[in-house]
């Protein structure tokens, strides 16, 4: 083997050591006490127009509304969003300039339609949401649980993520999406079950999926699908497991993710921030 083969081997092995690294994050995250922390928080966003804040919605039978948190842990302004309830909403995406929120779960199996309801991102002086545009959908083999969903940056597909049985599914539904009803249908499995919320980085190079205990972190190339991405290795970030942990979002500087949990099971609740190495 001739010197520049050699040299040029050692650059590119020290270049993707490098990559990983820099992949990594943090086990111990920064964390911000919440004062007057909301009852049952179950998706989060960073947000893009109020930098230093995360968005934050509560789970079912809670106001429809969203909850502006600044990342030092202060409850900054809760906006009313108009002419839709709150059945139970379980996650929330911020993609594109505009904030999806799912209203996905259904414990008792019982619900026939599911919705996500999509709006532009409100800035810190909006008093009400009133321009909602709602995906109504149904899946193809009947009712499911679920409390995560992403966006497939290639094809703007929606993806959600069940969270009983003996193993998660993702279930897909293809864009353009329909005014009527949309059809779910099933596009990969998931080796693990339990999830509660998912996120995409503002890169779309990286997707972590969360169950109460584990991270589950999956890289993503542009060249596929977020289902094919999801059937390929992952590994876990060290994480600290939280009391009903159900949100989690990257941070939009790409710097390190959050994480925050339901008030109901603790005496405090803290915006965790787990950063990259």
């Amino acid at each position: 083997m001739n010197l520049l083969l050699i040299v040029g081997l050692s650059a590119l092995l020290a270049a993707c050591k490098k990559n990983v690294t820099a992949q990594g994050f943090e086990s111990l995250p920064v964390k911000k006490t919440i004062a007057n922390a909301p009852n049952e928080v179950s998706g989060i966003a960073d947000s893009k127009i109020n930098p230093g804040s995360v968005w934050a919605h509560e789970d079912s039978g809670n106001p429809p509304e969203l909850i502006l948190v600044s990342h030092e842990g202060v409850v900054q302004k809760k906006i009313p969003i108009k002419n839709i309830g709150n059945r139970d909403w379980e996650e929330m995406i911020l993609w594109n300039n505009e904030i999806y929120i799912g209203e996905i779960g259904d414990n008792n199996l019982t619900a026939t339609d599911y919705f996500f309801y999509k709006f532009s991102e409100p800035a810190l002086a909006t008093d009400t949401v009133r321009n909602i545009t709602t995906i109504r959908f149904r899946y193809s083999d009947g009712p499911h649980n679920a409390e995560a969903f992403l966006i497939d940056p290639a094809t703007n597909d929606l993806l959600i993520i069940t969270k009983n049985g003996p193993a998660a599914q993702v279930y897909k539904i293809a864009f353009p999406f329909s005014t009527g009803i949309n059809t779910a249908g099933l596009a990969t499995t998931l080796p693990y079950t339990g999830v509660v919320a998912a996120a995409l980085s503002p890169d779309n190079k990286e997707i972590i999926i969360k169950t109460y205990t584990t991270l589950f972190y999956y890289p993503h190339s542009a060249t596929n699908t977020i289902a094919q991405s999801l059937q390929g290795s992952y590994t876990s970030p060290g994480y600290q497991p939280e009391p009903q942990g159900e949100a989690i979002c990257f941070a939009q500087k790409n710097n390190g993710f959050f994480t925050l949990s339901e008030k109901a099971f603790l005496p405090e609740v803290y915006l965790y921030f787990y950063k990259r190495k």
